[in-house]
């Protein structure tokens, strides 16, 4: 199983590194032609969403990307991943993929001193450490899309189809589970093909 990692900017090697210790092959995407090589899921980091989506538009990524989460590539969206996925930013006019029916808000617990740390309860996963670094949460999600987990209140992950989002940082912890529960969706995508 080989997982393509968005590299253009952000926290991207924290996620390779949780990946190779699940057993993943990971190469990084940097360039057009990355995307040659074949792989079985994407990774979309944390970072500065802004950022990224001008990087991916810049170096050609963003549409052919975007083809093939809508061809059902699973794709995992942390933070910045998710707002680059959501169909609508309420607090910014700004859509990169759209792919994935919820409406973000972006800095959602506000700048770098909103930053914090918590522990829930994930449905599929069980009850996971949550870093929360300047932050989205989902303000609203669309019919079919699955409610993972909450903190106080605040959507913070979701499923839709071949999607999966949630505002903190899995990639910074020791726990394995948000991204062992990503490869088992990766799983299940291969054995229908």
């Amino acid at each position: 199983m080989t997982v393509g990692v968005l590299a253009v900017q952000g926290a991207f090697t924290e996620h390779e590194r949780m990946l190779k210790r699940l057993g993943a092959e990971v190469f990084e995407i940097r360039q057009k032609q990355d995307l040659q090589r074949p792989f079985d899921g994407l990774i979309l980091p944390g970072g500065e969403s802004t950022v990224m989506g001008k990087l991916m538009a810049g170096l050609e990524l963003q549409e052919p990307l975007k083809e093939k989460i809508m061809s059902g590539l699973p794709v995992f969206g942390t933070c910045a991943g998710m707002i680059l996925l959501a169909e609508k930013i309420s607090n910014d006019e700004a859509v990169y993929f759209g792919t994935l029916p919820v409406t973000v808000r972006r800095n959602a617990y506000g700048r770098q001193l909103g930053s914090f740390h918590t522990e829930c309860r994930m449905a599929h996963v069980g009850r996971v450490p949550m870093s929360f670094i300047r932050a989205p949460y989902i303000e609203d999600a669309g019919p079919g899309t699955e409610i993972l987990a909450r903190v106080e209140g605040h959507i913070v992950g979701v499923r839709y189809q071949n999607q999966l989002a949630v505002s903190f940082h899995p990639e910074v912890t020791d726990d394995t589970g948000v991204h062992a529960y990503f490869l088992d969706m990766i799983r299940k995508s291969l054995n229908k093909t």
